[in-house]
C-alpha cells in the first residue's frame, strides 16, 4: 500500500510536470529534431552510421549493420537495449539468470552466458565508443539516445578482442546549437512509472554547452516472492548522464561526459520447474512467482562512468581524436537457485568491476583514401565473491580476483580507385595479460565471512595464483562495388579474437592425473586455465535503395569457422564424500556456422492522405545453420553430434506494418510487429523443460506528434502474453549423450546440488501497455 500510494504521487508529479512544459510558449526554439531523425529513419540506408569508426551512411559501410535511431526506439516503446534483439537478425539480447541488469549477449551463434569475471563476452558493448569490459549492468535503459548500432560479425580490427561475434554500440546525443528541453512521462501495467528530464543550452558565444538528463524508472513486480512478500521482476531505478562540450572553431571539438545509474530493485527470483525432490513442493502457477528465502546481500547495482572524447582537425584531410574512459560497477545480489525457502542451492554474490581505457586515432581523407590508424590500452579489474550454500550448513566460497591489461595498435585503409570500386584493408594486433587468483574454501556450520557467515573453514580447495600472456593479430578485408550510388556489393574477409584465462570457480583439488594421483603445480595451471577462441568469417553482401528509396534492403551470407571453443559450465559434484561445486572451462570444440540474413524496408504509400502521410512495410529474417564439428567432453569423447551452440536459434525473423497519416494539427502514427524465434537451447547439451521452443511476439504502437512539440504514445508488447524462457539454472544428474534427466529406480530425478534438486527458469517479459507524455522545446 505504501508503494502504491508513493508511486501515485510520482504519476501526478510526472503529469503535472509535462502539463506545465506543453502550457509553456515554445520561445526556446522551433525543435525540429524528432522529426528529422524519423525523415532520415525512412530510408535506412541514408542513416549515418560509424560502424567503421568514421561517419558512413549505412548503404555504404560493407558490414552487416543494424541500426536504430532515438525517433525508431521512441515510436517503438523500446524500454532497454535487450529490446532491439527481436528486430535484428541472428542476435540474442537477454537479462542474465537470477540478475535485473547484467546482459547475455549472442550474434551469429557467438557470444558468453556466464558473467562471471574471468570470462569474456563474445559480444563487445559500447557506450559513446568506450568499451565496457564486464556484462553487469550493461542492460541500458533507453533514453536520450541518438542510435543503437548492432555490428554483426567479428569486429577484431576496428574494435579490438572479444567482438568475435560483433558489437552493439549505444550513442548519446550530441548537444546542438540551440537551448533545448524534453520532459516525458509514462505510465503503465504494474504500475509503471516513467520519468525522463533532459535539456541542453550553449553558455553565450563561449564554444560551451551543458546537458543533462536524468530518469526515474520503477515498475511492480511481474509476480511476487512467496516467501519474502517482496516484488518478483520489479524495477526501481534512478540514472542520469551529463554532459559539457566545447567547440571553439570548426577544427576542435571536445565533450566530457559521465553517467550514473543504481537499480535498487528487488532479487529476481526463478521458476522451479519440477516439484522438490524430498519435500514433493508443488510447482507454482505463475511463472513469475518465487519462493526463495535468501535476501542477503541487499540487492543492489551501482554503476557510473565518465569520458572525455577530443577531436583535432588541422586539415581538411586530417583528423585527431582522443578517447578516454573510467567505468566501475558494483553489484550485491542473492540468486537462490533452488527457489525454495530452505537453505539448497543459495548463491549471495558480489561483481566488482573497474576499467580504464586511453584510445587514440589518426584519421586521414585525402584523394581516394581514407585511413584510420591508432593505439589503444585497457587497465581493468574484475573481482567475483559468491558463497555456494547447501544443506546441512555446508558453504562453498569462491573468490575470483581478475587484472586484464591489454594493449593494441591498428590500421584501417579504404582506397576508392573509382566511384564504382573499393578495397579496405586493415589489421589489429592485441597483447593481452591476464592476472588471476583462484581461491576456494569450504565453511562448515554457516556461510563464509565475506557474507557476514559464521562457518569454520573446513578445507581450502583452491588457493591459486596464475598468470597468461596472448597475442593475436586480426586481419580485416573487403571489397566493395557500387554500379551506382545506391547499390553496394560488397565481400568481406574477418578474423575475431576472444581472449584466454581461468577459471574463477575452479577447485584445484579436483585436478587428477590419469594414474588418479594429484596433480603438479603445472598440471592444476593447465586444469584452471583456457585459451582464446577465433573466428574466421567470410561474407558477402548487397545492399540497395531502389525505386526512388521506395525500397531499401541489406542481404548478407556468411561462413565462420569457430576454433578452441570456450565452453565455460559448473557441475554439482562429490569430493571426498562432501557434495561441492566446481566450475569447469575447456577449449571443447570446433564449430562452423553458415547464415543468411536480410532486412527490407518498403514504402508501399506516400503522400496518399495529405502531406506526410506514409505507409511503410518493413522485415528482417535470419537464419543459421551452426555445428559443432569437434566437441570433445570430460569423458574425452567427440559428442560434436550431440551438442548445440547455445542461446542460437536457427531462425529468427520481423515484421512491421507502419502507417501515419496528417490528422487535425499534428500526425497520427501507428505500427505492429510481430517476431519469431524459432527453438534453442540454454546449453550445449539438451536440457529438457528448460530448453525454449518457437516462439512469436506481437507489439504493436500509436503515436501521435501535435505541432512538433508535444507527442502522445499508446504501446503494447507482448500482446498475446506469450511466456518464453530466457535463462536458467540445472542441477540434475543427466544423460551425457541425449541430455535426458537420469532417474532412481522409484523414477526419482537425481539432484548434483542439494537435495531438492535445481531446474529453474527465467522468463521473458508478460504483456505490457504503457502510455506516454513527451514535450520537446
Amino acid at each position: 500500500m505504501i508503494r502504491t500510494v508513493t508511486s501515485l504521487r510520482a504519476a501526478l508529479a510526472i503529469g503535472a510536470s509535462v502539463a506545465a512544459l506543453a502550457a509553456a510558449p515554445a520561445t526556446a526554439q522551433d525543435s525540429t529534431q524528432a522529426q528529422t531523425e524519423a525523415e532520415a529513419a525512412e530510408n535506412s540506408g541514408d542513416v549515418i552510421v560509424t560502424a567503421r569508426r568514421r561517419e558512413e551512411t549505412l548503404r555504404d559501410v560493407p558490414i552487416a549493420v543494424t541500426a536504430f535511431t532515438g525517433a525508431q526506439l521512441e515510436a517503438a516503446g523500446a524500454i532497454d537495449i535487450t529490446d532491439i534483439a527481436a528486430t535484428t537478425p541472428n542476435v540474442t539480447l537477454e537479462v542474465s539468470r537470477g540478475t535485473n541488469s547484467t546482459l547475455s549477449a549472442f550474434i551469429r551463434g557467438v557470444g558468453q552466458q556466464d558473467p562471471v569475471g574471468g570470462f569474456e563476452a563474445g559480444v563487445g558493448l559500447y557506450l559513446d565508443d568506450v568499451y565496457l569490459n564486464r556484462p553487469q549492468a550493461a542492460v541500458m535503459d533507453i533514453y536520450d539516445v541518438e542510435r543503437v548500432e548492432v555490428l554483426r560479425g567479428p569486429q577484431g580490427t576496428l574494435y579490438g578482442r572479444n567482438t568475435i561475434g560483433g558489437a552493439v554500440k549505444y550513442v548519446t546525443r550530441r548537444l546542438g546549437n540551440d537551448p533545448t528541453i524534453m520532459a516525458k512521462g509514462t505510465y503503465g501495467s504494474y504500475n509503471q512509472i516513467d520519468g525522463v528530464l533532459s535539456g541542453s543550452v550553449p553558455l553565450g558565444d563561449s564554444g560551451f554547452k551543458l546537458g543533462g538528463a536524468v530518469a526515474r524508472l520503477t515498475r511492480d513486480g511481474f509476480g511476487q516472492n512467496l516467501t519474502t512478500g517482496l516484488e518478483n521482476y520489479d524495477k526501481d531505478i534512478w540514472a542520469g548522464r551529463g554532459t559539457l562540450q566545447f567547440e571553439p572553431s570548426s577544427q576542435a571539438f571536445f565533450r566530457l561526459s559521465g553517467d550514473y545509474t543504481l537499480d535498487r530493485s528487488a532479487p529476481r527470483g526463478g521458476h522451479r520447474l519440477i516439484p522438490g525432490i524430498v519435500s514433493g513442493t508443488p510447482v507454482l502457477a505463475d511463472v513469475y512467482d518465487s519462493r526463495g528465502a535468501l535476501v542477503t546481500p541487499r540487492q543492489r547495482v551501482e554503476a557510473y562512468g565518465g569520458s572525455f572524447f577530443a577531436e583535432l582537425r588541422p586539415a581538411d584531410w586530417l583528423t585527431f581524436r582522443s578517447i578516454t574512459g573510467y567505468r566501475k560497477d558494483d553489484t550485491a545480489t542473492p540468486i537462490d537457485f533452488d527457489a525454495l525457502p530452505a537453505v539448497q542451492v543459495d548463491v549471495p554474490s558480489f561483481y566488482n568491476n573497474e576499467q580504464f581505457s586511453q584510445e587514440a586515432q589518426i584519421l586521414v581523407n585525402t584523394g581516394g583514401l581514407s585511413l584510420l590508424t591508432g593505439l589503444y590500452y585497457l587497465d581493468a579489474k574484475a573481482r567475483t565473491v559468491f558463497d555456494v550454500r547447501l544443506p546441512g550448513g555446508v558453504t562453498a566460497l569462491t573468490f575470483g580476483d581478475v587484472k586484464t591489461d591489454t594493449v593494441a595498435i591498428f590500421g584501417d585503409a579504404t582506397y576508392d580507385f573509382s566511384r564504382q570500386f573499393s578495397i579496405s584493408v586493415g589489421g589489429r594486433y592485441t597483447w593481452d595479460n591476464r592476472k588471476a587468483q583462484v581461491l576456494r574454501q569450504t565453511f562448515l556450520g554457516g556461510g563464509s565471512p565475506f557474507f557476514g557467515g559464521t562457518g569454520t573453514l573446513f578445507a581450502t580447495t583452491s588457493d591459486f595464483r596464475g598468470d597468461a600472456s596472448f597475442s593475436k593479430f586480426t586481419p580485416r578485408a573487403s571489397v566493395s562495388f557500387k554500379p551506382t550510388p545506391d547499390h553496394n556489393i560488397y565481400a568481406s574477409y574477418s578474423k575475431g579474437f576472444k581472449g584466454g584465462g581461468f577459471d574463477p570457480r575452479g577447485q584445484s583439488t579436483a585436478c587428477r592425473t590419469p594414474a588418479g594421483a594429484t596433480c603438479t603445480a603445472a598440471q592444476v595451471y593447465d586444469f584452471l586455465s583456457f585459451d582464446p577462441e577465433t573466428v574466421d568469417s567470410y561474407e558477402v553482401g548487397y545492399k540497395a535503395s531502389v525505386l526512388n528509396n521506395r525500397l531499401n534492403f541489406a542481404l548478407a551470407a556468411f561462413h565462420a569457422a569457430y576454433k578452441d571453443v570456450q565452453v565455460p559450465g559448473s557441475i554439482g559434484t562429490t569430493v571426498n564424500g562432501q557434495q561441492t561445486f566446481i566450475g569447469v572451462t575447456t577449449n571443447a570444440g570446433r564449430a562452423r556456422i553458415n547464415g543468411l540474413e536480410a532486412e527490407v524496408n518498403a514504402t508501399l504509400a506516400r503522400d496518399f492522405a495529405g502531406a506526410g502521410s506514409r505507409i511503410t512495410l518493413s522485415g528482417t529474417g535470419g537464419y543459421l545453420d551452426a555445428k559443432y564439428t569437434r566437441f570433445i567432453d570430460a569423458r574425452g569423447i567427440d559428442v560434436a553430434s550431440r551438442r548445440r551452440i547455445q542461446n542460437t536459434p536457427d531462425w529468427t525473423a520481423s515484421g512491421t506494418f507502419a502507417a501515419s497519416l496528417p490528422v487535425g494539427p499534428g500526425t497520427l502514427g501507428a505500427s505492429t510487429t510481430v517476431s519469431y524465434r524459432s527453438a534453442s537451447q540454454q546449453f550445449e547439451l539438451r536440457t529438457p523443460m528448460l530448453d525454449q521452443p518457437g516462439y512469436s511476439l506481437w507489439d504493436a504502437n500509436l503515436t501521435y506528434d501535435l505541432n512538433r512539440n508535444l507527442t502522445f504514445g499508446l504501446h503494447g508488447r507482448n500482446l498475446t502474453d506469450k511466456r518464453y524462457i530466457v535463462s536458467g539454472y540445472n542441477f540434475l544428474s543427466q544423460n551425457p549423450d541425449t541430455g535426458d534427466f537420469n532417474r532412481t529406480a522409484a523414477g526419482a530425478y537425481i539432484p548434483t546440488l542439494g537435495s531438492e534438486g535445481v531446474l529453474t527458469a527465467y522468463y521473458g517479459n508478460p504483456r505490457q501497455v504503457m502510455f506516454s507524455v513527451t514535450a520537446r522545446y
